[in-house]
């Protein structure tokens, strides 16, 4: 893979350490993208960075165009995505601060525009999306996280729910009855899209907040905030590794 595209979730806007060299396109045949497609290079080679809510991060999960913006990154010659993804942890082992590598997901999203495939087709398009993350790309990420020593976990399952509002704490034991370790906003349609685009793809998911009915007391920003200062820290840094030993 030589060249790969990081969207950035909550708390990642911006990416330390990546020199910039140019934006590419944030008009596309899908609409406008969130935020302009970064060019730079990180520990000498070419990488993309796409702020999935834009910068100032301000469209919320159900509004991001996931069509605009894995179109943009696949024409400015990205070759494979890593997504980072800010989740609460329903799994036990989903600890604040804990780091997951997602191997499945179940979409309860709705109304999303979800697919490429939908209008003058000259034949119906089905993609395999048996398993929804890309192997080689998950054990080079999981090999950069045990190496460092930082605590993860190598599966999960993700729950993708609509937002932009937190899961009922009888949402959150549906999902944990469903087999859901995580849950976040925006891992679908992205995993999708990136897939009927032929474009490997993997989440490192940082637990923010224990899912509702989790933890103690109500969830607030405040204490999201928190983890998220630091564990963007530690994401970074885990970026920065993975670009250095692709």
């Amino acid at each position: 893979m030589s060249a790969l595209a990081i969207i950035g979730g909550t708390g990642l806007t911006r990416l330390a350490g990546l020199q910039r060299i140019g934006e590419g396109i944030t008009d596309t045949p899908w609409g406008q993208t969130s935020a302009p497609v970064v060019k730079g290079l990180m520990a000498g080679r070419e990488v993309f960075f796409m702020a999935r809510h834009g910068d100032p991060h301000r469209i919320p999960p159900h509004r991001v165009n996931y069509r605009a913006n894995l179109w943009a990154l696949k024409e400015a010659g990205a070759d494979g995505i890593l997504a980072i993804n800010a989740v609460g942890g329903i799994h036990p082992a989903m600890g604040v601060g804990h780091f997951c590598v997602p191997h499945q997901l179940i979409d309860y999203t709705w109304g999303r525009a979800g697919t490429y495939f939908e209008d003058d087709l000259q034949a119906v398009t089905h993609i395999d999306f048996t398993h929804p993350y890309d192997q080689a790309l998950r054990q080079r990420l999981i090999g950069v996280l045990a190496r460092a020593g930082i605590a993860h976990s190598a599966y999960g399952v993700y729950a993708a729910t609509q937002g932009p509002r937190l899961e009922t704490a009888a949402e959150i034991s549906l999902l944990e009855r469903d087999g859901c370790d995580i849950v976040g906003m925006t891992g679908m349609p992205e995993a999708s899209l990136a897939r009927e685009l032929e474009m490997p793809y993997a989440s490192l998911s940082l637990v923010v907040n224990p899912a509702a009915g989790k933890g103690q007391g109500v969830i607030t920003m405040a204490d999201i905030e928190k983890v998220m200062d630091s564990g963007m820290e530690q994401a970074r840094a885990i970026i920065n590794s993975l670009i250095a030993g692709a």
